[in-house]
C-alpha cells in the first residue's frame, strides 16, 4: 500500500476518511475527514478528547492525536467514497502506550528482536438479530442442532453473500461461511496473516458486518452470551510462529507429537502459564463467563472450555492442535478487543519461549463428559472480578504488556465490575424479598 493518503483518495474516488482507534473496552472510535484534509492529517493526527472514549484519561490531558496508518487503509466496499483507515494514537508526541492498537505493536516488535513474526487467524462468530436485540431475526431458525443449517444460512444469504462478496473483493481470501451451533448465530473465514494485519482486518470485520446487517434492517452481536441456552459467541485464534523470511514455520516439526516443534510446545507451555490471567483480555466483560462456564446448551455441548487443558484435535478443550505447526486458543470471545486479543497472546507465549515453559499433559478426553476427572488442571476464572485478579497477579504479564497499559486496564475494569456489582436485578428481588 502506498503512504500517500491523498494520492489513494485521488486514485480511488475517495471522498472521506475514517480515522479509526480502539479504545480499552474495543469501542471504535472515528473522525471522518474530508479528502482535502487528509495531508494534514496523515502528518499531525486528527485529535481526539481522550477522557471521552475509553481510555484512562483526564479532561485536563491535552488533545490525544490520532496518526492515520496508511498501510492499514481499507475503501469500504458497501460505500467506495469513504476509506478506513487504523490510528497510532500519540500525545506531547509521545506514543499512548495504554492504547491498544500500539500495545499490540510494542509486543509484535519485542518478538520481532527475538527472530519471531506472530501469524494467526480468528474466527470470529456473530448472530443476527432483531433491531431491539431481543430475538434472533429468523422465526424459522428454530432447530435444536442448528449448525450448518443450510436452509437457514440461505435464509440469510443476502447478508452473509454480501459480507463475504466484500471480503473477496479487498483480497482477504475468504473461504467458508456458516450457520453455527446456536439459532440465528454465523462464522466467516478468511486467511491467517500477520498478528498486526489479522487485528486489522478483525477490527474493521467487525465495523463491516454491524454495517452491512444495519443496511438489511437487522443488528449484528458479537457478545459473548447473547441469550440463555444458546452456544455463545467464540473468536477462536489460530496461531503459528514465522522466522524472519516469512517462509519457514517454526511450529512446524513432523517429527514432534502432533508436528508441533520444542518451540511451539514451549509458545503454548506460555499460554497454559498465563492462561487464568490472560481470560482477563481474551474474556473481558462480565458476560464472557456466561459463555466459558455455562451450562449445556440447547444443541448438547457449549463448545467453549472452562479448564486450562490442551489436547490434539478435540474442541472440548481450551487449545487443541489440529495439525502441524499450529494451535487453536479456543477461549476468547467475541467481545475480545481485536488488538489485545493478539498482543495477550504473544506475551504470553514470548515468556512462554523465553522461559522455555512445559504445556503440561496432554488430554484427550472427552471435557464435556469426563472433565470431573482432571484433577491437576486450573480451572478458569468463575467470574470478571476473578479474572482482573488473576491478571494483577501475574506481575510477567502485566510488564510484557507494558505497564501503563496494565495499570490502565485494571483500573477501568474495575470499575466496569463494581457498576456490575452494584447494579440492582431482578433475580435478587425474586429470590429475596421473602426471605
Amino acid at each position: 500500500m502506498g503512504n500517500d493518503l491523498a494520492a489513494f483518495a485521488k486514485e480511488n474516488g475517495v471522498k472521506y476518511f475514517m480515522i479509526s482507534y480502539t479504545d480499552l473496552f474495543s469501542g471504535q472510535r472515528a473522525k471522518l475527514v474530508p479528502a482535502q484534509a487528509i495531508a494534514d492529517m496523515q502528518k499531525d493526527g486528527a485529535g481526539f478528547a481522550g477522557f471521552a472514549t475509553w481510555l484512562d484519561l483526564t479532561p485536563a490531558h491535552p488533545d490525544m492525536l490520532a496518526v492515520p496508518d496508511p498501510d492499514s487503509v481499507i475503501q469500504l466496499p458497501w460505500k467506495k467514497d469513504v476509506a478506513w483507515v487504523a490510528a497510532t494514537c500519540v500525545m506531547d508526541d509521545k506514543l499512548v502506550d495504554q492504547a491498544p492498537r500500539n500495545t499490540l505493536k510494542r509486543v509484535i516488535d519485542e518478538a520481532a528482536r527475538d527472530g519471531m513474526h506472530v501469524k494467526t487467524g480468528v474466527e470470529a462468530e456473530f448472530f443476527l438479530i432483531s433491531p431491539d436485540g431481543k430475538a434472533i431475526s429468523d422465526e424459522y431458525d428454530t432447530a435444536s442442532k442448528p449448525c450448518y443449517d443450510q436452509q437457514a444460512v440461505m435464509r440469510r444469504y443476502d447478508v452473509i453473500a454480501e459480507i463475504c462478496d466484500h471480503m473477496l473483493a479487498l483480497g482477504w481470501g475468504p473461504y467458508q461461511n456458516d450457520h453455527e451451533d446456536a439459532n440465528g448465530q454465523f462464522e466467516m473465514n478468511w486467511t491467517f496473516d500477520h498478528a498486526l494485519a489479522t487485528a486489522d482486518k478483525h477490527s474493521f470485520f467487525k465495523f463491516m458486518v454491524k454495517s452491512i446487517a444495519e443496511k438489511h434492517g437487522l443488528r449484528a452481536t458479537f457478545m459473548p452470551k447473547p441469550f440463555q441456552g444458546l452456544t455463545g459467541n467464540g473468536c477462536h485464534a489460530h496461531i503459528s510462529v514465522w522466522d524472519e523470511t516469512g517462509k519457514t514455520n517454526v511450529f512446524a516439526d513432523n517429527s514432534q507429537e502432533l508436528g508441533l516443534s520444542a518451540k511451539g510446545r514451549n509458545f503454548l507451555g506460555g499460554i497454559m502459564k498465563h492462561a487464568s490471567a490472560l481470560a482477563a483480555i481474551t474474556n473481558p466483560t462480565v458476560n464472557s463467563y456466561k459463555r466459558i462456564n455455562a451450562p449445556r446448551t440447547i444443541s448438547g455441548a457449549t463448545w467453549a472450555p472452562n479448564t486450562v487443558t490442551w489436547t490434539g484435535n478435540n474442541r472440548t478443550h481450551m487449545v487443541r492442535v489440529p495439525g502441524p505447526g499450529r494451535f487453536e486458543l479456543r477461549l476468547p470471545d467475541g467481545a475480545a478487543n481485536p488488538y489485545l486479543l493478539q498482543a495477550v497472546i504473544i506475551a504470553a507465549g514470548l515468556d512462554g519461549i523465553r522461559s522455555k515453559a512445559d504445556p503440561g499433559k496432554r488430554y484427550d478426553i472427552d471435557m464435556y463428559q469426563f472433565g470431573h476427572t482432571v484433577t491437576d488442571a486450573p480451572k478458569l476464572p468463575l467470574n470478571l472480578l476473578d479474572a482482573l485478579r488473576e491478571f494483577d497477579n501475574d506481575k510477567s504479564l502485566k510488564a510484557a504488556l507494558g505497564e501503563e497499559f496494565s495499570s490502565a486496564y485494571l483500573k477501568l475494569k474495575q470499575q466496569e465490575w463494581n457498576s456490575y456489582a452494584s447494579h440492582f436485578t431482578q433475580w435478587e428481588r425474586d429470590h429475596t424479598l421473602d426471605i
